[in-house]
């Protein structure tokens, strides 16, 4: 080697691994923690270190595997297709949390409307008890709802388990203080049932969603499966082994999330269709309980039950291994509900199920590489829980020719705080079909 270019890598080299360390350093130290989760700040800890022991070709590969769509040039006619979904677990009777949460997740603005950044809004159930401000938050509700749709948004409300403790008459977790807000126990009774907030709840609330993440496989709630398969004709069964329930002709089939209070158990008999088979059964019983002579409120009386008339299926709904009690997805280990997760996702036309009902007070959590979300994290100031939103960015963008109708799907799953942003997810995959709108 002649002695100048000796010379000058001597220079150089120094200077190349001062640069390293010091983009290294901001790496690790600033933008990683803000901008991803703890899984992907290991791997890319563990791939920059492996960069000084000569094994960069290996680790590149397994960070970016998906570059080369992205560098993909396109010129055609196809459009790009973007969703934003925000959803956000109990609020208990706390309006200045619910609105803090509304506010910093962006689907309300400084004054408390709709702000348009966000295309689905999703609350899943438990506004009311332990708290004062059941009137506040369910009129909150309704005004997003309407301002939503108005500019093509739309609000998607659940009904959770004390929605329907209340619409019994159990009522163990009312507060003194919050049924003077109503001015009486009978004027409490007749707004819940065929009052503004009742006739809300029969009109506007469902006890489970399947919200699609793109249109070409329906609006909201489109059941699954739907009625070009022979599976929407039967009865569920256990047997079925997962593969029937997929057309490997529509790829997009299971693009949606599954919402709900509690979680939809493995062992649930009316999961399907889903999610008609459970909002049929959440309508028929409401109206019954509604429509009834409104029962004492338990306590201090006795304990009023399901209304006469109630069926089986009806009951089933409001037991512990129905929709709005279930806590095994958050509960049972990891090993049991990673072994029984995809059966229900693949039932329901679903790839992740998103529930509220049992609290991590510290965050989100998010299981079996994100097929399970629980958001509930105890928002109401009646549990000084973390205030938490989760986010969903989904996006399908064309790719290559248009005579080949290959895209690219994206979706990125954020757990956002008050002070901060975690991406839980960050799934993508190259489909072919045609989606265009």
């Amino acid at each position: 080697m002649p002695r100048p270019t000796r010379v000058a890598l001597l220079i150089t080299l120094p200077l190349v691994l001062v640069s390293f360390y010091f983009f290294y350093s901001i790496e690790l130290h600033v933008l990683l923690p803000t901008l991803t989760d703890a899984s992907t700040r290991h791997r890319v800890v563990t791939g920059l270190s492996s960069i000084l022991a000569g094994k960069y070709r290996a680790v590149h590969h397994s960070l970016h595997e998906y570059d080369h769509y992205t560098t993909e040039p396109y010129t055609g006619d196809r459009q790009a297709f973007t969703r934003h979904i925000v959803a956000v677990g109990d609020l208990h009777g706390d309006l200045p949390n619910a609105k803090r949460v509304l506010k910093f997740s962006g689907v309300t603005d400084a004054y408390g409307n709709w702000t348009g950044d966000v295309d689905f809004f999703v609350q899943t159930g438990d506004i009311i008890d332990r708290g004062d401000d059941t009137i506040a938050l369910f009129f909150l509700m309704d005004r997003l709802r309407a301002q939503a749709h108005a500019v093509g948004g739309t609000v998607l409300s659940h009904l959770g388990n004390h929605e329907w403790m209340n619409a019994i008459g159990d009522w163990r977790y009312v507060y003194p203080t919050e049924i003077k807000t109503f001015g009486s126990i009978a004027a409490r009774q007749k707004m819940i049932s065929t009052g503004r907030i009742g006739r809300s709840w029969a009109g506007n609330y469902t006890t489970a969603s399947r919200l699609p993440l793109h249109p070409s496989i329906g609006p909201p709630n489109t059941p699954y499966p739907p009625k070009s398969m022979k599976l929407h004709y039967h009865k569920q069964s256990d047997d079925l082994a997962i593969h029937h329930y997929y057309d490997h002709d529509k790829p997009l089939s299971h693009s949606a999330l599954s919402f709900v209070h509690g979680g939809l158990s493995p062992t649930y008999k009316g999961l399907t269709p889903f999610p008609t088979k459970i909002n049929q059964l959440s309508e028929s019983l409401l109206q019954k309980l509604q429509h009834r002579v409104q029962p004492p409120p338990h306590p201090p009386n006795s304990y009023p039950g399901l209304p006469v008339g109630t069926t089986p299926e009806e009951a089933a709904l409001y037991d512990a291994n129905g929709p709005l009690w279930y806590r095994g997805w958050a509960m049972d280990s990891e090993k049991k509900v990673c072994a029984q997760v995809d059966k229900v996702l693949a039932q329901t036309g679903t790839r992740r199920m998103i529930m509220g009902h049992t609290p991590d007070f510290k965050n989100i959590v998010a299981r079996c590489n994100g097929k399970i979300i629980i958001i509930d994290t105890g928002i109401s100031h009646a549990y000084g829980g973390v205030l938490s939103a989760l986010s969903i960015h989904y996006t399908l963008t064309p790719i290559g020719d248009d005579s080949d109708q290959r895209w690219i799907e994206k979706e990125v799953v954020s757990a956002i705080y008050a002070d901060r942003q975690e991406v839980l997810i960050r799934d993508t995959r190259e489909v072919v079909g045609d989606f265009s709108l």
